[in-house]
């Protein structure tokens, strides 16, 4: 599911269509829309901080795995491997003890891969699917999404119904209660990317292990466990319904020795 236009739910707030939006005075919708419009001017500082805000958060409520654990072990290697910078951010690597098959990442750095995901794929495999999501951070397609999930709770009235968050020039401030950051944290991490987006991404991830000298198989076979695996609720499934295509474009990049 696509996360909606802000700007779209500002007006429908404004008609009174949306039954969550009926209960906000007049005050609040205009606090709302102007929140909304304001987070698509986020300074990449304050993307960080909300990045940084919700990965704690996400962090406090899932069982991270050990570093010294086997999960911990592998992906400390595949972390040294991939490199613990990108694009001048630093990457921040943790493993969620979580069966189902998934894996995130954040503008801050904060990528997150859950044990399900670790028990079904290889290393190399592994290396391929975070190198993906590190081409989210570095394309600017992770700052995009927080932007939209930050303008779109604000349009509802999720942040600024509380106070927590004001207007400051062209700027907003970014003073988030725990619940907010709760329904940021979900937007982020089901949010999907455009096919144009996954495709710079694979891209990216492709020419990655390429520079550390990974082999770049793993990206093939990653994906087509993943078209195996059909639809889910969880980000890296929902975000790859062509996974099956994009490998073969993989395969053919090999092939052609590029």
């Amino acid at each position: 599911m696509h996360i909606r236009n802000a700007f779209s739910m500002i007006g429908l707030c404004g008609a009174t269509l949306l039954a969550g939006c009926q209960t906000l005075s007049s005050q609040s919708m205009l606090q709302s829309g102007m929140l909304a419009a304001q987070s698509y001017m986020l300074s990449d500082t304050q993307v960080k901080t909300v990045a940084n805000q919700t990965c704690a958060q996400m962090d406090a409520n899932n069982m991270l795995a050990d570093v010294s654990s086997k999960y911990g072990k592998r992906l400390t290697g595949i972390a040294d491997r991939l490199g613990h910078q990108i694009d001048g951010t630093a990457v921040n690597y943790r493993v969620y003890m979580n069966s189902e098959p998934n894996a995130w990442a954040m503008a801050n750095g904060c990528v997150r891969v859950y044990s399900g995901l670790m028990d079904l794929m290889t290393d190399n495999e592994l290396e391929g699917v975070l190198g993906h999501e590190l081409g989210h951070v570095a394309l600017g397609h992770t700052r995009k999404a927080m932007q939209t999930a930050y303008a779109t709770a604000a349009a509802r009235g999720a942040i600024a119904a509380t106070g927590n968050a004001t207007a400051t020039g062209n700027a907003t401030a970014v003073a988030l209660s725990s619940s907010q950051i709760g329904d940021l944290a979900e937007q982020l991490v089901n949010a999907q990317f455009s096919q144009y987006q996954e495709r710079e991404a694979d891209n990216f991830s492709f020419e990655l292990l390429g520079e550390r000298g990974i082999p770049r198989d793993g990206l093939v076979s990653g994906f087509e466990k993943l078209a195996g695996l059909g639809g889910s609720q969880s980000s890296l499934l929902s975000t790859h319904p062509g996974a099956g295509e994009r490998a073969e474009n993989i395969r053919r990049r090999l092939e052609r020795g590029e």
